[in-house]
């Protein structure tokens, strides 16, 4: 994110702008994960596959005691993933989408053509908690990383699912109400409904800082 907290500009079109060192991380932290899980408008926006990328991670992957491919999981409460989108073009590893009752039964007939499985968790909002145990019973997923955006962290903040978070502070200023922030969402109302977080570790590379918290409470 940017220093001042924005994932994308005003406009929500999101343009790659943290270094390859960044960009790693991501990729590294994909091997730890036995499914990887993002809303749809970040799926939505480009050749963005969740995958665990070339051949030496997926043989780390292996090394580490998991599947050679992650699981998929996208989240659209109301059920407008793009069929078309790049990730269902990319066949190597099961796609779940997670969606609500807001999701029309056309809309879910053709999201079950090109994903491996759709489930409703909820009426109107993901039921991240029976989502998440859905996962671990269905598709045996004990480590979960999700990559965003704001609102679906958001969701997942405020239902206390979230271990660790792992932030990378770019030196830019975006500025702009619109723009997408880490956490969108509901947001809380009260400062002791906050998550508390404390600073596991810091590490900087060249004008970025590398972040991990741990939640804490």
């Amino acid at each position: 994110m940017t220093v001042d907290g924005k994932l994308a500009p005003a406009n929500r079109v999101f343009v790659p702008f943290s270094s390859q060192r960044d960009q790693d991380l991501l990729m590294e932290l994909r091997t730890d994960a036995d499914a990887v899980m993002a809303g749809a408008r970040t799926v939505d926006l480009g050749k963005v596959d969740l995958g665990p990328g070339p051949a030496h991670l997926r043989h780390l992957r292996l090394k580490k005691g998991r599947a050679e491919y992650n699981l998929r999981v996208i989240v659209s409460g109301s059920g407008t993933v793009n069929p078309k989108a790049y990730i269902f073009q990319r066949r190597f590893s099961p796609i779940i989408i997670l969606t609500t009752g807001r999701a029309s039964k056309q809309q879910i007939k053709n999201l079950s053509r090109v994903a491996d499985e759709v489930k409703v968790c909820g009426d109107t909002e993901v039921d991240f908690p029976l989502a998440l145990e859905w996962l671990r019973e269905k598709w045996h997923v004990k480590k979960l990383l999700c990559e965003g955006g704001g609102e679906l962290n958001e969701g997942l903040f405020r239902v206390g699912l979230v271990n660790q978070i792992y932030v990378t502070i770019s030196p830019l200023i975006f500025g702009g109400r619109e723009a997408p922030t880490l956490a969108d969402g509901q947001g809380v109302k009260a400062l002791a409904q906050a998550t508390n977080l404390r600073l596991k570790s810091m590490k900087r590379f060249g004008d970025e800082q590398f972040l991990v918290y741990d939640i804490i409470g």
